[in-house]
């Protein structure tokens, strides 16, 4: 079975969907708790999704309004690239082997870019928590190019990690 054929059976048998930063997802837990946030914005109290990366695929530069924890579960290493609002960059490492640096979790602050790709050949099969619980009205994907106007710095990391 080749790399592709088994990314497209998990996509399958988990239920994916295709999101729209790019790779598969389903939401797999909502909170039935809520929360009200300072702005009287009224949210799950937490979410969680499986999201699939396959092989050659970005998850391009986006943002959300929580804090996001990313899980790996399976497959290639994730490369997670977070920029801060204030325009620090972080390269992470997401997947099992601790002797390269690889961690098995990350969380990513709320309102900072972030983007992702699978390292090296298969997919990447991860879960992402968010809290308060994600919704798509707190989502933002900007064209390439209102980010490089945003971060002239990071151009070459823009030009990987969104679509043209």
């Amino acid at each position: 079975m080749t790399t592709k054929e088994s990314a497209q059976e998990r996509i399958q048998k988990l239920g994916l969907h295709p999101h729209p930063e790019g790779g598969y997802y389903a939401e797999t837990f909502r909170s039935k708790e809520t929360v009200t946030l300072p702005d009287g914005r009224v949210r799950s109290a937490g979410t969680a999704i499986y999201y699939l990366l396959p092989e050659g695929s970005i998850s391009a530069l986006h943002r959300v309004a929580a804090d996001e924890a990313w899980h790996h579960y399976s497959g290639a290493s994730l490369e997670l690239l977070t920029i801060s609002p204030l325009g620090d960059l972080e390269h992470i490492l997401l997947g099992h082997d601790l002797a390269l640096g690889e961690r098995p979790q990350h969380v990513v602050p709320a309102g900072s870019w972030q983007g992702a790709r699978p390292v090296g050949p298969g997919f990447a099969l991860v879960g992402c928590t968010v809290a308060p619980g994600f919704d798509f009205s707190d989502f933002e994907m900007p064209p390439r190019a209102a980010l490089l106007k945003i971060f002239p710095d990071h151009r070459e990391r823009i030009l990987e990690f969104t679509n043209p």
